[in-house]
């Protein structure tokens, strides 16, 4: 394994219901996004069941977010809480397949929970290059 540890899965724990068990294990197989992981200006396209998202990450947990008519038509600075499975528990700062994204928007009191997510696709912006100086020949 050329001195790399292999990914640690979920196991099941016993003080969680069969429920819970199952869509830790669910998420891990759908896959997603963990915020931690992802550079400032990492653009996301969410395709939910019933729109399509993009946020440009900030950083943190902070993003621009748009693409909802009535919440985000255009670019708003939203707080990602993570994704749910449609009920209160979050898996957070994580953006995932098969789940639903929430996050806190600043017009709403309550955090907003979108439709079922579809598909995320994931697109880095290019690191700007410094600029290159003339050489000046005498």
């Amino acid at each position: 394994m050329n001195g790399e540890s292999p990914t640690q899965l979920f196991r099941p724990h016993a003080n969680l219901c069969d429920r819970v068990n199952h869509n830790i294990v669910q998420s891990e197989i759908e896959g997603g996004v963990f915020l931690n992981d992802l550079e400032p200006r990492t653009i996301l396209f969410i395709q939910t069941q019933h729109h399509c998202y993009t946020a440009v990450f900030m950083g943190d947990n902070q993003a621009l977010l748009w693409g909802h008519p009535q919440f985000c038509p255009r670019p708003i600075s939203v707080s990602i809480v993570g994704s749910t499975w449609g009920g209160t528990m979050v898996k957070s700062r994580f953006v995932g397949r098969g789940m639903r994204l929430e996050f806190n928007h600043p017009e709403y009191s309550t955090p907003i929970v979108t439709s079922p997510i579809r598909d995320i696709q994931e697109r880095r912006t290019a690191t700007p290059r410094p600029a290159r100086r003339a050489l000046v020949r005498n």
